[in-house]
């Protein structure tokens, strides 16, 4: 998806505040910024399922071992 920049100005409190509350979620201000405006914008939903799918794709490999092991598979075999 293209990306275009847009440049807003905000009072110091919001700019820390900005800073602040992406720094805990471990995401930079712009993604922070991004998410409040999909959420405001209702596609809240849209988001999470995103998150969940590239979670799902990063950690696709940890899972199949881990329940393939649950089952006492071997994690080649669950892959064919």
């Amino acid at each position: 998806m293209a990306k275009t920049q847009l440049n807003v100005r905000v009072d110091e409190g919001t700019a820390r505040a900005a800073r602040e509350r992406a720094q805990a979620r471990g995401i930079s201000v712009n993604r922070y910024i991004e998410e409040l405006v999909r959420q405001d914008a209702g596609e809240t939903g849209r988001t999470f399922v995103d998150a969940a799918a590239d979670f799902m794709k990063q950690y696709e490999s940890v899972f199949t071992e881990e329940f393939a092991e649950a089952r006492g598979t071997d994690a080649a075999e669950e892959r064919r």
